[in-house]
């Protein structure tokens, strides 16, 4: 990401917002004239970027994050997913029974490009997986990715259970869920018990 690049992203970000520059500053609780042109390079020719602190007040102030700046400057939006919660997607009608969304009731986010695969997403609940993923946050599921010992997987029982896990091994009888927070306990399964497993390709916080 160049120089240039990342300055039009905030001009950008300012327009889509119905500001200016300065505007956009001022309501992230910056000093005005932090994205005005004059700041963007020293008198010697230097050039001048602005800080990581700066650029992520800016978005806060208006509601977007890193991920949507990333699309200002390369031109588009992101990709969009189904989403809702983890705990929402136990009751019947929201999956297929190769764990692909169907049915309403879905929400949208968007997300950075992963491909031309059929994702969807979940918003964690629970503490199962911290620290790496959080109460709130949102998972970028691939139902028909392969998946391995040691992927990060959503698992849906046939008691309509579905859980965010690490796939441990896995057997002809057996298999085996981990959480990363060491309070809960490995969890087994017989295969039968098991509806689909899904992979996690991505996080956002």
């Amino acid at each position: 990401m160049r120089h240039g690049d990342v300055w039009k992203g905030i001009d950008l970000l300012a327009e889509k917002n119905g500001l200016s520059a300065s505007g956009l500053a001022r309501q992230a609780g910056l000093d005005p004239t932090s994205f005005n042109p004059s700041k963007r390079q020293a008198k010697d020719g230097r050039l001048r970027w602005p800080s990581t602190e700066s650029i992520a007040r800016a978005l806060e102030a208006v509601g977007a994050g890193m991920d949507d700046f990333a699309a200002l400057i390369e031109g588009h939006r992101g990709a969009t997913a189904p989403l809702i919660g983890l705990a929402q997607a136990g009751a019947d009608g929201f999956f297929d029974d190769s764990g692909f969304p169907t049915g309403g009731g879905w929400d949208e986010v968007r997300f950075p490009g992963l491909g031309g695969d059929p994702v969807y997403a979940l918003e964690i609940t629970g503490d199962s997986m911290e620290p790496a993923y959080r109460e709130g946050d949102r998972i970028i599921v691939a139902p028909g990715a392969q998946v391995r010992k040691g992927d990060r997987v959503v698992v849906k029982t046939q008691d309509g259970e579905v859980m965010a896990k690490v796939l441990g091994r896995q057997t002809e009888t057996q298999v085996e869920l981990v959480s990363l927070n060491p309070d809960h306990p490995v969890r087994t399964f017989k295969p039968s018990q098991i509806s689909w497993i899904a992979r996690i390709l991505w996080v956002s916080q």
